[in-house]
């Protein structure tokens, strides 16, 4: 059976030549980078300062800027936490999108229990942060604002330009989780006055458990980890050698290939999304052209997102509901299977839809692949609709013409 992998944004494939940079690493090149009195150490620490070059170009960076993480939700909590405990005296609001990633929403949990006042933004139907109504959110006091790049369930690509800024006029730290979109969509901090930048390896066909928090020049952060002086303080503990080197090697090709990948993915994704439409109550989420490229997004009435895309597995299809970091797929009981808070926020109406269905393609898809979607969507729709009892309330309701 064919199988087709849709789920790019929960991770991308390691790409074969970014391996290749990483094998040495592994066996020949062990030294630590913190131990450089000897020839062992030394290449370590000339590899990981390659990296951060290489992953500071891809954002238009200095090397000294970039910080090397675990990944996205360290770089995120080292973000929020870190700019908001680092902050002048007094400055105790932090302000956020109400679409931002858990590990994002839930670093302002101990914000809130130590005393800050948190103020959460809305977003429009199509998920968009209104730069006015950032504008209006900031004060003398906000030591943070974060703004996620774009968002990997809606697929909403979010003003940050702009925004960035009015914090900036405004003199607040600015957050962006780039998560879902570096390496896929251009970001350059020279244009985008952002403070702190989260990026994710494995999101642009790099290693798991490889990040980086990019930090102007200037910006202030208190540490979250402690130990020794690695990661010019900011992150105690031995970087992990060749995951650090996988991503540099991933940004470079990102840099060089970025554009090449987008074409690809905007020309299936648009096949995608217009076969789509000759399903009945479907309904598209996110921005219907400020979006990443090759990613379409959904929710269908009377059927329930999880049992859709299992459906969609026996088919060999693999795509995803919500956010990797938020799936119900392990929920006990259907009290689980609700519909996701980024849907609640667009204002999908959560009494008949639990679950939004994200299809994000990769640059190894291929027009075969969508096309054994859309063969095998509308049957499986029309299956889970007919057990559906939100959907024979609805038939009973037409019935007596309600």
């Amino acid at each position: 059976m064919t199988k087709a992998f849709f789920d790019h944004i929960s991770t991308t494939p390691l790409d074969p030549r970014v391996f290749e940079a990483m094998r040495p690493y592994f066996l020949d090149r062990y030294g630590n980078p913190s131990s450089h009195i000897h020839d062992q150490g030394q290449a370590a620490l000339r590899a990981v300062d390659q990296a951060r070059a290489e992953v500071a170009a891809l954002i238009g960076a200095k090397a000294e800027e970039i910080v090397f993480t675990s990944g996205a939700t360290e770089s995120n909590n080292l973000a929020v936490l870190g700019a908001a405990e680092g902050a002048d005296a007094g400055k105790r609001h932090v302000v956020a999108s109400e679409v931002e990633h858990f590990s994002v929403m839930n670093a302002l949990i101990p914000l809130r229990n130590a005393g800050y006042e948190v103020t959460v933004l809305p977003v429009d139907r199509n998920g968009v942060v209104d730069p006015d109504a950032v504008r209006k959110a900031l004060r003398a006091d906000t030591a943070l604002l974060s703004v996620m790049h774009a968002n990997s369930e809606i697929g909403t690509i979010e003003p940050v330009g702009p925004i960035g800024r009015i914090a900036k006029e405004a003199g607040v730290t600015f957050h962006v989780d780039a998560a879902a979109s570096a390496g896929h969509i251009p970001l350059d901090v020279r244009e985008i006055p952002a403070d702190l930048v989260t990026l994710s390896a494995h999101n642009f066909y790099g290693p798991k458990g490889a990040g980086a928090l990019y930090l102007r020049e200037g910006t202030k952060v208190a540490p979250r980890t402690f130990g020794g002086f690695q990661e010019m303080g900011y992150r105690a503990g031995t970087e992990n050698v060749p995951a650090v080197v996988g991503m540099g090697a991933a940004a470079i090709l990102a840099g060089r290939e970025m554009e090449a990948w987008a074409e690809h993915l905007s020309r299936l994704g648009k096949t995608l999304w217009d076969g789509l439409a000759a399903i009945p109550m479907l309904h598209y989420t996110g921005h219907p052209s400020e979006r990443l490229p090759g990613h379409v997004s959904f929710w269908v009435e009377h059927v329930e997102g999880e049992s859709l895309l299992l459906f969609l597995n026996m088919k060999g299809v693999m795509a995803a509901s919500g956010s990797a970091c938020s799936s119900n797929l392990r929920g006990h009981d259907e009290e689980d299977l609700v519909a996701s808070p980024v849907l609640r926020a667009i204002g999908v109406p959560s009494d008949i839809c639990t679950g939004s269905i994200t299809f994000s393609l990769g640059k190894g898809n291929t027009a075969d692949e969508v096309r054994l979607v859309l063969d095998a969507l509308p049957g499986i729709v029309e299956r889970l609709r007919a057990m559906s009892p939100t959907y024979l309330d609805y038939q009973k309701q037409q019935v007596k013409g309600g």
